[in-house]
């Protein structure tokens, strides 16, 4: 098992994780997101605000990665044409990102072995 890292008091302002996901044909595909970084409160905020959102239109969901993440590893321009693109060829991928974000900030993301 990898030693754990020293954690640091001044956490970087991003971080990248991959968001996993089904596409047609029972395929898993994955799109590695640069995660912007919230503190508690901060994080609290943006968690009330997608409280009672279990069937969030498109264009809020739209926000919401435009809001949690400032790139990606698409060939693609990471902006919102290109998110909406994302969310109307591959419905599980937003909710994979926002998933994803939520896990990673809280501690609840996968653990790997090295």
């Amino acid at each position: 098992m990898a030693k754990p890292v020293k954690p640091s008091l001044t956490p970087s302002p991003t971080f990248k994780q991959t968001a996993i996901f089904m596409i047609p044909g029972g395929k898993e595909a994955g799109i590695e997101f640069t995660y912007k970084y919230r503190e508690r409160d901060e994080f609290k905020e943006f968690l009330d605000s997608l409280s009672g959102s279990d069937d969030v239109p498109a264009p809020q969901k739209i926000d919401v990665i435009m809001d949690i993440a400032s790139g990606w590893d698409l060939d693609e321009p990471f902006d919102r044409a290109n998110v909406e693109k994302m969310l109307q060829k591959y419905m599980a991928s937003a909710e994979a990102a926002i998933q994803t974000y939520i896990a990673e900030l809280t501690g609840t993301g996968p653990r790997t072995k090295n």
